[in-house]
């Protein structure tokens, strides 16, 4: 992988960072982070905003653009967008619910099968991120005290889930089903809302 696309695949994960930090996390040097920064905000991929700090000058911290979101796949978008119009217009909402209802239904049925042969809550969330990430929603775990967090850096579905928002409802559905009545999910961030990512959250019931 390219510096320049390490670098865009890093932003994307961790929202707005400085060029010292992508450094430090590439191993590269502050100066050709900036470099790369510099050539990717040229192609409108990222940009800037200087944050005053308490002593000396702001510090710089660098974001994706739309265009530079945009580069990361929404599998399919278009023709999955036209399959939903077509369906909405043929069946209405109801035949849109249904399409949603049987996603929802062979999901929950293929992580379960593949949930069943973890032992543990720890080792079952750490195959959800496996098979997330393998799906393309650059999925990671983080654990705040009693609370798991199941952060999905990018949606492979998102215009269509912003077309259909059943589409987001069930993923949402399927995380509390496999999970169980012994643990609440919430979706504490939303990227169809306008956020970077979306944010599950985990806790004892």
């Amino acid at each position: 992988m390219k510096s320049a696309e390490k670098i865009l695949e890093t932003i994307k994960r961790d929202g707005s960072v400085t060029a010292k930090q992508l450094a430090d996390k590439l191993g590269m040097t502050t100066m050709g982070a900036r470099q790369h920064l510099q050539a990717l905000e040229y192609e409108g991929l990222v940009s800037f905003s200087d944050l005053k700090v308490k002593i000396g000058r702001p510090t710089r911290h660098w974001a994706l653009t739309a265009k530079g979101h945009s580069q990361f796949s929404d599998r399919h978008s278009d023709l999955t967008i036209h399959v939903i119009e077509a369906v909405e217009n043929l069946f209405g909402v109801e035949g849109l619910q249904k399409i949603a209802d049987e996603r929802e239904a062979k999901t929950y049925s293929f992580y379960t099968t593949e949930l069943d042969k973890c032992a543990t809550l720890e080792r079952k969330l750490e195959r959800l991120v496996e098979l997330r990430q393998q799906e393309g929603y650059m999925a990671e775990l983080q654990v705040q005290g009693d609370t798991v967090l199941l952060i999905e850096n990018h949606c492979p579905i998102c215009k269509a889930a912003t077309r259909c928002p059943s589409l987001c409802q069930s993923e949402l559905n399927i995380f509390q089903r496999l999970l169980g009545e012994h643990y609440i999910v919430t979706r504490s961030e939303h990227i169809v809302a306008g956020e970077r990512r979306c944010v599950y959250q985990i806790t004892p019931s």
